[in-house]
């Protein structure tokens, strides 16, 4: 059986899957990099095709299907999230992301060492994107710059092929060691399992390079890369002050005596200031626990990769649940016109309010963590986002009944039906409200929905048959019945133009 990845007639580029293979972005020990286009959509993405030596080896499958599930778990604005992925086909490949941009490691051989605050901003992003990775339980175990893409001025973390594999005994074995040397932290070098303070060291090791342009601890022999790094021989000398503080911290060979990321994120918000950082003994209890917590093993969370499971059909499902909230939302407003407009109206300003809820609970938890009185707290609060989404709701409401007067003045001079007309009007309406004035918070939520819905049969069928039935009712009441107007009696400008 062939594993080279075929023709297409069409354009005479290899083809894997359903994408058109245009150039070759970089390449590793397990696989390729290639930008690639879908042949149906022309969506980029960065597409990994497992090497050839590797296609009739079932680890090396496995493998690539934990970094399918793993990159699913994930959803940061920092990481690059996945498209599609079939690891168990004839050419086994993964769909990422594409993020147009160097990697930070070119960026700085090309451009040199990052300024001030350009280093601060890489800093915090990084961390964050970090973060996100370990509220799901990944750690990511090969953070270098050539795995951070640099997008303008933000770092998104790239290739998973290492990530939630910290308990496979087969990772540092005799004469083999995964990860990269200069960047490795050093408890990994030595055959230790990965804990979340392993990759602080490595965001350490990035962050000094980006400020001086140079590892941290130097260039050259692997095995005086990694004897310095657990030795703590590193050379900040060009990282400005306090910065300086922080990454020397989080370089020590001691996983204990690294910061926790919720530290270092608190104190990249103001890092004018001198970082201190607590012994164990002079810590809270709940500090304590969570130094503790930062240094212990994580235990991967089993997700079995089912051979079954197909991603390149999760876009038809979202298309399904688009078209059915679709056909709902332009059903009830021409079928009930009168309260229709209002009531999908009332649906967006709740949805801000909701968006607005849930950045405070973002910030909050940024500052000072989860705590037992959040939910409290956002209920006590609730009528002043209702109040806080008004005016915008307002601004685009009267922005969609332009666009409703627009469409009902074209089903005119097309002389269409009542029902036709006001469908048509629905459907404007729809459309500026998802493309109007503050619309990522309306559209941010919905999408994050759809999609996590659409991932997995059984929710999709859930959400498919609930959207079916929602979407049925006004589309049935208005083949029987029309368009109903409150009080049974139609407004004036319906009896002006005829209807």
């Amino acid at each position: 059986m062939t594993t080279a990845p075929r023709r297409s007639p069409a354009s005479q580029r290899e083809t894997v899957g359903d994408y058109d293979l245009i150039s070759l972005l970089g390449q590793g020990g397990m696989g390729r990099v290639h930008l690639a286009s879908h042949r149906t959509s022309g969506e980029r993405v960065a597409l990994k095709v497992l090497r050839t030596q590797f296609v009739g080896d079932e680890e090396g499958r496995q493998r690539l299907a934990r970094e399918v599930s793993s990159l699913q778990r994930v959803r940061s604005r920092w990481v690059a999230g996945v498209v599609g992925a079939d690891p168990w086909g004839q050419v086994p490949w993964l769909a990422t992301r594409y993020v147009p941009g160097p990697t930070l490691h070119d960026k700085i051989v090309n451009e040199g060492p990052l300024s001030r605050e350009d280093v601060e901003q890489l800093a915090s992003d990084l961390a964050e994107g970090i973060a996100d990775c370990h509220a799901v339980g990944v750690l990511h175990r090969d953070i270098k710059p050539a795995n951070i893409i640099v997008e303008g001025r933000t770092p998104i973390l790239i290739d998973f092929g290492l990530a939630r594999v910290a308990d496979d005994p087969r990772i540092t074995v005799t004469g083999l060691l995964i990860g990269t040397p200069g960047y490795l932290p050093p408890e990994i070098a030595v055959g230790d399992p990965a804990t979340p303070a392993s990759d602080v060291h490595s965001w350490a090791s990035v962050v000094a390079y980006a400020a001086t342009g140079r590892p941290p601890f130097g260039e050259g022999n692997p095995m005086k890369l990694m004897d310095r790094a657990r030795r703590g021989e590193h050379d900040l000398e060009g990282v400005p002050q306090p910065l300086r503080g922080l990454l020397g911290q989080a370089l020590s060979p001691d996983p204990a005596d690294r910061p926790t990321l919720d530290e270092i994120r608190e104190w990249l918000r103001t890092p004018r200031r001198p970082f201190v950082h607590k012994p164990v003994e002079q810590l809270s209890l709940s500090d304590r626990a969570e130094r503790e917590k930062a240094t212990t093993p994580v235990t991967p969370v089993a997700l079995p990769v089912s051979r079954r499971h197909d991603p390149r059909l999760e876009k038809p499902r979202r298309a399904a649940i688009w078209l059915g909230l679709l056909a709902f939302t332009v059903g009830v407003i021409a079928a009930f016109p009168s309260g229709g407009f209002l009531a999908v109206l009332g649906a967006a300003w709740l949805i801000r309010a909701g968006t607005l809820a849930a950045g405070d609970l973002r910030r909050w938890r940024w500052y000072r963590g989860r705590k037992w009185h959040d939910a409290p707290r956002l209920l006590i609060g609730a009528p002043w986002r209702l109040v806080r989404a008004l005016p915008k709701t307002f601004v685009v409401g009267v922005w969609g009944f332009g666009f409703v007067v627009a469409a009902v003045l074209i089903g005119y001079a097309l002389q269409l039906s009542l029902e036709a007309t006001l469908t048509f009007a629905g459907l404007a309406f729809v459309t500026a409200l998802w493309t109007g004035s503050g619309r990522d918070r309306l559209r941010d939520p919905v999408t994050r929905v759809v999609h996590r819905t659409s991932a997995r049969w059984v929710p999709w069928i859930l959400a498919f048959a609930v959207v079916v039935t929602l979407a049925l009712f006004p589309i049935q009441s208005l083949s029987e019945e029309g368009s109903q107007f409150s009080g049974g009696d139609e407004p004036w400008w319906v009896e002006l133009l005829g209807w």
